[in-house]
């Protein structure tokens, strides 16, 4: 099957907000509309194209001009030529060559950074403005977080070892429990003065897991985005 280079933010859904429409014939006007188009919010294309949030949302209200490698960073995001979010001129709708470069690919959590570990697959191609040295690729084995994430996917993870995961509560985050891997969401929660750790699937049919004190657990790394989904 066909594999396509994709940069999906993952994040829990944020509430869509709509303003006045800019027009279509401006650079802003033409992003928020391929934006809506493909269904986007500005928080998630934000995230997919490695800029601020507001920064975006006064791009779309034609507020600010934003850098050539910004531009370009969002067409990536959006899966469009920069020329279409230009307009007309010389390479509208030319083909762009997409700038990556590669990161370690993993199809389990490693146990230590990802530079030191033997266990990598494959090396995998990123677009540019996300390559990270602390960053890695994984690709998911199991279904307990579809629909968000399904089998075959492949996401790229922040390599953070030993972050407090009440920093990271309702993120998708790479954890080791026992020294056993598993790809969650993390919540932290209360009951009977104790402290547990909640991880919890985004399938339904997943039982949560509760991790208590006589538990070894740790955070190990982050999912920012998905990178690569099989047609």
């Amino acid at each position: 099957m066909q594999r396509t280079l994709v940069a999906w933010a993952i994040m829990t859904p944020q509430p869509r907000q709509h303003g006045p429409e800019p027009p279509a014939e401006t650079l802003g006007g033409r992003i928020r509309a391929i934006r809506r188009e493909r269904g986007l919010t500005q928080v998630e294309l934000a995230a997919s194209a490695n800029v601020n949030q507001g920064y975006l949302s006064s791009i779309e209200r034609d507020d600010r001009r934003p850098r050539a490698d910004t531009i370009r960073a969002i067409a990536v995001a959006l899966g469009v030529p920069e020329g279409v979010l230009l307009g007309s001129g010389e390479g509208h709708d030319a083909p762009q060559v997409l700038d990556t470069r590669e990161l370690p690919l993993f199809g389990a959590i490693p146990n230590g950074p990802p530079s030191d570990s033997q266990e990598q697959l494959e090396m995998f191609p990123v677009l540019r403005h996300m390559w990270h040295p602390d960053r890695y690729c994984l690709r998911c084995e199991f279904d307990s977080m579809e629909p968000t994430l399904k089998r075959g996917d492949i996401v790229l993870v922040d390599y953070r070892p030993g972050v407090d995961p009440e920093f990271v509560q309702g993120k998708i985050c790479a954890c080791l429990i026992d020294g056993r891997p598993t790809l969650k969401r993390v919540s932290v929660e209360q009951h009977g003065g104790r402290k547990l750790f909640i991880l919890r699937g985004d399938n339904p049919n997943t039982p949560p897991m509760i991790i208590d004190e006589t538990m070894e657990f740790t955070v190990q790394g982050v999912a920012v985005c998905l990178v690569s989904r099989e047609l």
